[in-house]
């Protein structure tokens, strides 16, 4: 929320690429981040149009391509009609680990600098969960990916974790690091089995 700004920091900076967030306009600054909730808004609409959503203006070999790279086409096309398929009452025809592998097709496509996902993987099973972590690994090389998360499979290969307890940051460092130097985070690590 303090990065899209819906709230300021009361003390600190945000800064993307050296300028401070505050000193952008909310629209130039939301331009800039595509954001996957937890829960993901899926309307009751075709496939096509819920990723659609991410670039109004995006063709359907654009479409396709987004949902290849967020793992997303092989169940599509299985649906009754691929990419025409209605997907109903928010999504009701698709798994949890679908949903989401829609709304991360959704933000690839809006091909933002910035990926935030949010809790993106909490609620899925490790199939589903392994699934996005090979569509974020796909998108990796080309964008700064942001994601929140108490599961630590879901980022363990990342360049750098922030370990946050209280509202203060309490450790910095790779995934071996951390094991290596921080209790707090090695417990954490041994109790999920990493």
């Amino acid at each position: 929320q303090l990065l899209l700004r819906f709230y300021d920091p009361q003390t600190g900076v945000i800064k993307i690429d050296g300028t401070p967030i505050n000193k952008m306009s909310k629209d130039i600054l939301r331009e800039q981040i595509a954001y996957v909730p937890q829960e993901p808004v899926i309307l009751s609409m075709s496939v096509k149009d819920n990723i659609k959503i991410g670039c109004m203006d995006a063709n359907d070999n654009q479409i396709r391509k987004a949902a290849q790279i967020a793992r997303a086409d092989d169940f599509i096309k299985k649906l009754p009609a691929g990419y025409n398929s209605l997907l109903g009452e928010r999504g009701s025809l698709l798994s949890v680990g679908q949903k989401q592998r829609i709304a991360i097709a959704r933000a690839i496509l809006r091909d933002s600098p910035i990926l935030l996902l949010d809790e993106a993987t909490s609620s899925l099973d490790a199939i589903s969960e392994s699934a996005i972590k090979k569509a974020i690994d796909n998108i990796s090389g080309n964008k700064t990916i942001l994601i929140i998360a108490h599961r630590l499979s879901t980022v363990k290969n990342a360049d750098q974790i922030v370990l946050i307890g209280e509202g203060k940051v309490l450790a910095k460092g790779t995934h071996d690091q951390l094991v290596e130097n921080n209790k707090r985070y090695k417990q954490i690590a041994e109790l999920q089995f990493l």
